[in-house]
Parts: C-alpha cells; structure tokens; sequence
C-alpha cells in the first residue's frame, strides 16, 4: 500500500545520505512537503516538494530556524519530526576519551531533544508524529562503540518519554532501530574504504536474512510511522534489522 502524504509537512535531518536522505525522498514522492536538512548542501535531496536547508544542527541557532521554517512552512503545523542525523564512532569504556563522549551525546541525544522540543508545538497543532532514527545497539550492547550504543539507548528511552507526554495532545513518538545498513555512517566515522568493504562482508554472516539493509527499506517503515496508517501505534523502537537483535553475538 502506497504512503499517502498529501498536504503534509516533515523535516527531516541527516537527510545529505542514507535513511535521512531516503526518508526525505520518499515522503516527497508521495505528495509531502519536505524541509531537508545535513551539514552538506550539495548532497541534499533535489525534488520539486523538497526545501533544502543546509546547516550545522551543532549550531542551537540552527535548530531554532529549522524549527521556525518548519512551523512557517506548515502554517504553524508539523505533521512529521524525523530524526535521523546521526554519528558513529569506535572506542571502549578504556579508549574513549570524555571529550569523543561527550561529541557522541551532543549530536545522537542532545541535538535530538532540543530540536524535539522547539517543534513540540507545531507538531501538537497537526497531531502529528515523531520519529527517531535509532540503532540495533539501542537494544543490545555490541563492544568497540561504547558511546554510540549508550547514545542510542539513550534515543529509544526519549522515544518513550516523549511518547507517554505528548500522547494527550494527539503526538506520537517511535523509533526505528535498523542493523547494518549501506550508508555512509561508518566511513563518515573515520572506516576506511577497504575496512569498510570487508565490515559490510562480514556483516551479511551477521544478520540472520543475509545481507545488510538498504536506506530505501529503513524509509518505508519510517515513512508508515509518519503517516496516519500508524495512528494507534506511539512509543515503540522497532527493529528493522534482518534479524540482528535476535542473534547471539558473532
């Protein structure tokens, strides 16, 4: 069935690559208005229904006109939060220092509930929906990215926070948890090229279906949590993973 977004507005962050920018592509493709953000302005998505808007969501002056875009775009209505800017990086409890930790926080957890809570309001008026891009390592712990799997276990409590005190004003919050996915997550956090094409090797052993994801398949779930086909469901991290979070580790 076919995502109807017609006459709707989302923003959608991390949208320059991967399930941000598949995400952005989709609800355009199917009649929504889309402010897409990432740091890159000439990896943004091109599409008529598509207003790119470049910048540094570090930035909480950005955030404050991103949300003031979307509630202008909207006409004071946001129908679709999608979080999906996101880093990853390596280190252990001994390896990582405070200040790789603290990076990890600001951009998964902090940036996330800021820019959540200057669009509570918009999203309150259209009764609309929030959705976190979140990780496997939300629900299980997988060593060599400590802070990365704290930020994301951090990412699925907000999303039942969030979904427990917004639900009196109509606004649901979900999360998607993808496995390994083709994007450019892990050479963004430094994984060279030829590590990188082993890890996604490798990782097809890993996932129970057999290959990694593709940033399309993240998308549609993240599109159907967005839309009013999933109106009764709030509060949830779903697994879109290929089996992942149902192996022992490997």
């Amino acid at each position: 069935m076919t995502q109807d977004f017609s006459g709707k507005t989302a923003l959608v962050t991390g949208a320059t690559s991967g399930i941000g920018k598949a995400t952005a592509e989709l609800l355009a493709a199917s009649g929504g208005k889309v402010l897409a953000t990432g740091r890159n302005a000439g990896a943004l998505p091109q599409h008529e229904s598509i207003v790119a808007i470049p910048g540094d969501l570090t930035d909480a002056g950005f955030r404050e006109r991103l949300a003031e875009a979307a509630a202008e775009t909207g006409k004071g209505r946001l129908d679709a939060l999608v979080n999906a800017a996101g880093i990853i990086g390596t280190g252990s409890v001994e390896s990582t220092s405070l200040e790789a930790f603290d990076f990890m926080m600001d951009i998964n957890v902090r940036c996330l509930f800021d820019l959540t809570q200057r669009c509570v309001e918009s999203l309150k008026a259209a009764k609309g929906a929030i959705v976190n891009v979140s990780s496997v390592t939300g629900t299980r712990a997988f060593p060599g990215v400590l802070s990365y799997c704290v930020s994301k276990a951090a990412v699925d409590q907000m999303t039942r926070c969030i979904a427990l005190e917004l639900a009196e004003h109509g606004v649901r919050c979900n999360a998607v948890n993808p496995g390994v996915v083709r994007t450019n997550l892990h050479r963004n956090g430094g994984m060279s090229e030829e590590d990188y094409a082993a890890f996604v090797e490798r990782s097809a052993t890993t996932h129970p279906l057999g290959r990694i994801g593709e940033p399309e398949e993240v998308a549609e779930m993240i599109a159907f949590l967005a839309g009013d086909r999933s109106r009764w469901i709030t509060g949830e991290c779903i697994a879109v993973d290929g089996g992942r979070a149902q192996t022992c580790a490997r």
